[in-house]
Formats: C-alpha cells, structure tokens, sequence
C-alpha cells in the first residue's frame, strides 16, 4: 500500500491492518506506522496525518477517517516526547493548542 508516494511497508512492531480490525488500532501500532513513514520519506519531508491513518485503515473513509483522532493524540505524545514535530504552515505548534491542517516532520536536528 502507498499513502502520498510513501511506501507502507511493515516494520518491526508494525504492519497494515485489514477489515473491522481497524478501529482497534492500539497507540503503538500507529505510532510505529508514523515514525516508518516519517523515516521512508526522508529528510526534510513531512507527512500528513491521513497518510499514517491511511497505511492502517486503507483507502476507504470508513477505513482511516475513524482513526485520524488517535493518529493526532500519537503526534501530539511523540511531539512531548521530541519524537516528531507538528508543523502548521511550516512551523512548529504547541501541541496542546493547534488547530486546522498540520504536517508531521522528524525533528529538529535529525
């Protein structure tokens, strides 16, 4: 499966799921299928939030648009952590307070 040219490929701790399954994405399944995205995009890429709800739940709304909540609650988690960065118009948020459309980018200084 592809989400915006970046392959979703399984990784350690990490693969697609499939079916009614979906909705039961654990915290740590999409946050190991947000850090292989973030990694197989590449320095100085960002991905979107439906891309890491997408390589879970597919192609169908029905499938990713239950997860796009949990997919920001893991962003925000990994952004406290320094794990990631949320980027509104190319600059980072304060994860406790962001609204509108956001981008996911590794962080500063890797």
């Amino acid at each position: 499966m592809s989400c915006g040219g970046v392959s979703s490929s399984p990784t350690p701790g990490w693969r697609p799921r499939s079916g009614a399954d979906v909705s039961k994405a654990t915290d740590e399944e999409i946050e190991a299928a947000m850090l292989a995205l973030l990694a197989a995009r590449g320095e100085g890429r960002t991905i979107g939030p439906m891309d890491v709800a997408r390589a879970i739940g597919g192609d169908r709304p029905e499938g990713w648009g239950p997860l796009m909540q949990p997919v920001r609650r893991v962003a925000v988690r990994l952004m406290k952590e320094g794990r990631v960065a949320i980027l509104r118009k190319g600059r980072p948020v304060d994860p406790d307070d962001f609204r509108g459309v956001y981008r996911l980018a590794p962080p500063p200084g890797r």
